[in-house]
């Protein structure tokens, strides 16, 4: 019988592999593979070059401050640029959504300096690379004016600054004895609403502009603490007053005169009255303690006010300043002269200057001289 040989079966590819992945069309998927990556390739590189050509071009035209509030939205920052009138929109627009920045929005004051560049502006506000406020003042007389100025520096605004300086309990936390005292002496030298005006030392501060009210505290009390360096805590050491009380007979010393050559004399008189335990009879926490700094004479019925801030009747130093001292009376203090004199007077010439004694006597005649000057001239 004759043995058939098997039929060697003809392979047959899959349907679907042979029309789509067979030898040909494989080949044919492979170009069109390469062409795709490269039209990507060219549309990636042109995208490059149309965000870079974009992003180097100047796009500020005059300088422009630019504030974000706190919690605000792209939307506004928008808003803000355009009304301006400085900022090539189109270009900042387009580098915001390429770069993110929309959900990156950061609070701040930030300065956009003519000429840089969409790229620059957007890298700028997306870092949150602020760019510092100053502050400066001078002779504070009363927590509203004080919060009055520096709210138009920062964000907060006056209401929550003079809040938070009149907040007992806040300013409990803090105190004006020295980091190494003891806890009662801390405690017994507390901030508080009645003495707070010593915690700033009048001078030009630099802060970022979306600062809150607390933080500008805290910012004062280390300025405070910066300042009462080793020399002048060695100073006051070697008086014996703590720093609240140096501040407190600065601000009288402040309010005495402009004069900055007779500080250290009029401190000399007021420092020897507290060694003497006399009366200080200082007639600007008179003028305090009444709530008028504009009177031009002190007269009996000013002197009688109750106030634990009237010399005239409170012995020793009032419980806070009066206003924010000078670091030229603060230092007038700690220079701490040594003199005799027990009196001072205005000379009747009206220069600002005074008259020094050391002898009640001498000082009335000194006064009488100047009260018929002021007679002559009718100033009550």
């Amino acid at each position: 019988m004759k043995v058939r040989k098997p039929r060697k079966r003809r392979h047959r590819p899959n349907a679907y592999y042979g029309s789509v992945y067979g030898t040909g069309n494989r080949k044919r998927f492979s170009r069109k593979l390469k062409v795709g990556l490269y039209v990507l390739a060219v549309f990636i590189f042109g995208l490059m070059v149309c965000v870079a050509a974009i992003g180097m071009g100047s796009a500020v035209k005059a300088r422009t401050e630019l504030f974000i509030p706190t919690g605000a939205s792209y939307a506004q920052v928008q808003d803000s640029l355009r009304a301006s009138g400085n900022v090539q929109m189109f270009k900042f627009e387009f580098l915001s959504r390429v770069k993110g920045y929309p959900e990156a929005v950061k609070p701040g004051r930030y300065v956009l300096d003519r000429g840089i560049t969409a790229l620059a502006v957007v890298d700028k506000l997306r870092a949150g690379d602020q760019d510092e406020v100053r502050i400066t003042f001078n002779k504070i007389r009363d927590i509203g004016q004080l919060a009055a100025i520096v709210s138009k520096r920062i964000e907060a605004d006056s209401a929550s600054i003079a809040e938070v300086l009149r907040d007992s309990v806040f300013l409990s936390r803090f105190s004006y004895a020295f980091e190494d005292a003891d806890s009662a002496t801390r405690s017994a030298l507390q901030v508080n609403p009645g003495n707070v005006l010593g915690c700033f030392i009048p001078n030009t501060y630099y802060c970022f502009w979306d600062t809150d009210a607390e933080t500008f505290f805290k910012r004062m009390y280390w300025e405070l603490n910066d300042f009462w360096d080793g020399e002048r805590r060695a100073m006051a050491d070697s008086m014996k007053m703590n720093r609240l009380e140096i501040i407190a007979l600065a601000s009288i010393v402040e309010e005495e005169t402009n004069k900055k050559d007779e500080r250290a004399d009029i401190a000399s008189v007021y420092l020897n009255r507290l060694r003497r335990r006399m009366l200080l009879q200082a007639d600007p926490t008179v003028k305090y303690a009444v709530g008028d700094f504009g009177l031009k004479r002190i007269l009996k019925e000013h002197l009688a006010v109750e106030s634990p801030y009237n010399t005239y009747k409170e012995r020793g130093l009032p419980p806070g300043p009066i206003c924010t001292p000078s670091i030229s009376s603060i230092d007038a203090v700690l220079e701490n002269k040594q003199t005799k004199y027990l009196y001072f007077c205005a000379k009747p010439d009206f220069s600002g200057c005074h008259v020094f004694a050391t002898s009640y006597a001498r000082h009335l005649a000194n006064a009488r001289a100047y009260q018929r000057e002021l007679n002559k001239l009718g100033v009550k």
